[in-house]
Formats: structure tokens, C-alpha cells, sequence
């Protein structure tokens, strides 16, 4: 098979931008000529090897990173969009979406901001809600939802807080342990911390500059509030200037974002990156074994590995996802091809449905997507009590995993038979845009497909699809 061309023209718009060069300069310094530059851009060539060292050797840049980005994900969100009955059956081949995601992703962010703005105004007017009669009202994608995109879009690394977190790791290496370290930090700014038998986890008191945390909580999570409070007030700068970046579009989903940075400063520096990195690749991303070394939960080292691409020293691109006992996603991440339902729940096939069954073990799967992608899936429920006799239980399960050809450094994958097809489970993302003819899980049809409806015949599914 000949080696696949490589079209990358918005991510070298995208550079160049950047380095704040013209076309011409830009040309100069990558040794080929304007218009050729130009015919790349616009993806009218691909880039060329000559391009692709000149890039690294010039401007030290990842040239992995020319393959990725932000297309795959706009092409799965726009089919997912696409399969809204408001657009019929007349929807665009999937060859077109991929144009569309490469050549002008700010159209298809604009699209996808479009039909959110439909789909919030269906939904107020079904639920009779009042709102778009209030003088002022605008339609806004809900702080969630912006938030969500936020991070989906940088690959959940931000690299800056990411960064931050590390050097704090590192100047705090002379303590007994990073919680130890956090509250030294804050007795140095005259903040006191105490544990009481109480919720909420965590409370911080401005005027007697005391924090609280709840000592119903696990270690795992006191330590992790600790360092989420040592954000709040230590890097304040640092995330009000990410969050400048981001333009986001109220003020309720700037706050929402600020805690999410604050959370992943305090992932971080639980687990540094370069340290944690390290470990998993020794280990085998063994998470029993990285949650001990680093005083993590099962849950938070997960989520940690699914943010392992610094550019330069990446991990294994994994997907990381959160579901609830009704299948409803809570957290969704993914450095890989795999990109989660933005509306509904889970692939009803995934074995993380399977984990609520079977308390404190890893299940482990094969799997493989409509597009023929194989994936190894790692799923383990991780229900938190409240911390007392009639406290209520949060039951959720977590999914972790990566495509198969990264499974030599996953000690989950060791006795797990790769040769034979049949070891593969056909898993989905939505329904809706599922293209499996065949499934017997099916909750509704898939739009890009004619139904035969005959009623003397009954299947699996009252239908066929043609």
C-alpha cells in the first residue's frame, strides 16, 4: 500500500500565523517557493518531506502533530450534527466533511455553533421555557457545553498550566509528599488548613484565610482539593491569562473553565509529567501500580493518561471517558481517532456499561469502530460513597483505552488473542450515525439509511436497513 499523502494546509496557516510571518517569509525560511507554499496551504498539494524537516529543523517543531489535530474530531461532531431530522436525508458525503474539516475549520466550528443554537431554542420552546421572551436574551451554547468543546479541542493538554503544575512538583521534591508540600505553601502565606467531619470537600475562608476539607473524603481527594485551593490562589495569573485565550463566551463559563484548570493543575501536580510519564511506560500503564506510587485514585490516574501529549514527549494517545448508572457520559477526553457522542450516552456495546456488574475489577475489551479502527478498552467502576451510614452512593464506571497497535505497552493486553477478527466487538458512537446494519442494540435508526418496514417479517429490529 503506498504511503498516504498528507494534507495539513489549515495547520500551516495555523503556524505560520503563529511565528507571525508572512507567505513570503514563511516560503523563504522552509526553502521552497511562494506558490508553492501557497498550493499547500490551500491543500492543494501535500506537504512535502522537504516541508516536514525544514519545520523541525528550522522552527523546532513536532511534526506529528501535522497528522492530528482538530479535523477528525470536527468531521465526527458535524455527522453527529448532521443526523438531526431538521437537515432530512439530503446530508453531505463524508469525503465533503473531511474537505470541510481540513480547508475550513472555522466554517464547520461556525456550523457546529449554529445548529447548537437551533438545538438549545428547540429545546427551550418544547420545555415552554420563558427565556426567549426575556428582553437581552441571546442565544449562547450553555457554559457546559463551551467548556466541554475548550478542552476537547486542545487534546485535554494545556501546556502552559500543565508546566506550571511540573515546576511546582519539582521545587516541592525536598518534602515528605506533594500534600505536604501544598500546605507548606499556604503556611507561608499565613492559610491554615484543618479537616473537619463534614461536606462539602472543600471550603476556603478569604477572611480567616483558613481552608477546610472534609475528612470523609479519601486521602487521594483531600490532597487534590489541596492543590486545586493552591491553584486558585497561586496561579491565578497564569489562568486568568489561559482563560483570556479562549474568548469564551459568558462569564458563568469562564468560571466553570477556571475550576477546570485549576483541576488539571492539580492533576498535574499530583502527577508530573515528565515523572509520571516515565513511570507508566515502566509499569506498563499499569493503573493499580501508578495510583500507589503517586497517591492517586484509580479515576484521577486514568484521566491523567488520557492528557499525556506534550509536543516533543507524548504518551500513548488514550481516550478517557465517565459514565453514570444511565449511561450518560460525564466526562469525555480523547487524544484518539475515537470520538465520544456529544448528545446521548455511550455505545450500549462498550464494556464500561458492563462494569456496575462487577465492583473493583478491570474488565478488558476489544473493540473495533465503524471505520475499522481496533481499540483495547479498559473499563472499572469507581462508585464513591458518601463517607457515613446513610451517605448516598455516586455510582459511575470509567473506560480508558487506545488503538491496538499501542498494546505491546499495556500490561492489560498480555493473553489477549489479536490475530483473530472475531475477538473484536463492533462498537459504535451514536446511533444516530452508526453505520452497522446489523446490531442488536440499536435504539433508532441512523439517518444516512433507508428503512424497509415489512410487517410480515419481525428481527431483531422492526426494520431493516438499506
Amino acid at each position: 500500500m503506498p504511503p498516504q499523502k498528507l494534507y495539513a494546509g489549515a495547520k500551516l496557516r495555523d503556524i505560520r500565523g503563529r511565528l507571525g510571518l508572512t507567505q513570503k517569509d514563511f516560503a523563504a525560511k522552509l526553502g521552497i517557493s511562494l506558490p508553492y507554499l501557497n498550493q499547500m496551504e490551500n491543500n492543494n498539494r501535500p506537504v512535502s518531506t522537504t516541508v516536514v524537516l525544514a519545520l523541525a529543523q528550522e522552527f523546532g517543531f513536532d511534526v506529528t502533530e501535522l497528522g492530528q489535530g482538530d479535523a477528525e474530531r470536527l468531521v465526527s461532531d458535524m455527522r453527529e450534527a448532521l443526523a438531526d431530522p431538521v437537515f432530512g436525508e439530503s446530508t453531505p458525503q463524508l469525503a465533503d466533511l473531511r474537505l470541510t474539516a481540513s480547508n475550513a475549520p472555522v466554517l464547520a466550528r461556525a456550523f457546529l455553533a449554529l445548529h447548537r443554537a437551533y438545538r438549545q431554542t428547540h429545546e427551550r420552546l418544547a420545555s415552554l421555557d420563558e427565556a426567549l421572551g426575556r428582553e437581552g436574551t441571546q442565544l449562547q451554547p450553555s457554559p457546559w457545553e463551551e467548556v466541554r468543546d475548550f478542552f476537547h479541542y486542545c487534546d485535554n493538554y494545556i501546556d502552559a498550566v500543565d508546566r506550571a503544575a511540573e515546576h511546582f512538583a519539582r521545587l516541592s521534591e525536598g518534602e515528605s509528599d506533594i500534600r505536604s508540600a501544598a500546605l507548606e505553601r499556604l503556611a507561608t502565606r499565613g492559610i491554615t488548613t484543618r479537616l473537619v467531619r463534614a461536606t462539602p470537600l472543600r471550603v476556603y475562608d478569604s477572611e480567616k484565610q483558613e481552608i477546610t476539607l472534609s475528612a470523609l473524603a479519601t486521602k487521594e481527594t483531600q490532597t487534590f482539593q489541596l492543590l486545586v485551593q493552591v491553584a486558585l490562589l497561586r496561579q491565578n495569573q497564569l489562568l486568568d491569562a489561559t482563560l483570556d485565550l479562549a474568548r469564551f463566551q459568558s462569564e458563568e463559563a469562564r468560571a466553570i473553565a477556571k475550576l477546570g484548570l485549576a483541576n488539571y493543575f492539580a492533576g498535574a501536580a499530583m502527577m508530573p509529567y515528565k515523572a509520571f510519564l516515565a513511570a507508566a511506560q515502566e509499569t506498563r500503564h499499569d493503573l493499580e501500580l501508578l495510583a500507589a506510587r503517586f497517591g492517586a485514585s484509580i479515576e484521577q490516574v486514568a484521566h491523567r493518561l488520557s492528557t499525556l501529549q506534550r509536543p516533543g514527549a507524548k504518551g500513548v494517545p488514550f481516550f478517557f471517558v465517565r459514565v453514570d448508572q444511565a449511561g450518560t457520559i460525564t466526562k469525555r477526553h480523547s487524544a484518539t481517532r475515537l470520538q465520544f457522542a456529544r448528545f446521548g450516552g455511550a455505545c450500549p456495546l462498550w464494556n464500561v456499561h458492563r462494569a456496575f456488574e462487577t465492583p473493583g475489577r478491570f474488565l478488558r475489551q476489544l473493540a473495533e469502530t465503524p471505520d475499522g479502527v481496533r481499540y483495547i478498552l479498559l473499563a472499572r467502576d469507581v462508585s464513591k460513597t458518601g463517607g457515613h451510614f446513610g451517605a448516598p452512593v455516586r455510582r459511575y464506571a470509567i473506560a480508558l483505552g487506545c488503538e491496538v497497535r499501542h498494546a505491546a505497552g499495556l500490561v492489560y493486553a498480555d493473553d489477549m488473542d489479536f490475530t483473530r477478527a472475531a475477538s473484536f466487538e463492533p462498537i459504535g458512537i451514536s446511533c444516530r450515525i452508526c453505520e452497522r446494519t446489523h446490531c442488536h442494540q440499536r435504539s433508532v435508526p441512523p439517518l444516512e439509511k433507508h428503512l424497509s418496514i415489512d410487517p410480515d417479517r419481525r428481527d431483531t429490529l422492526p426494520y431493516r436497513l438499506e
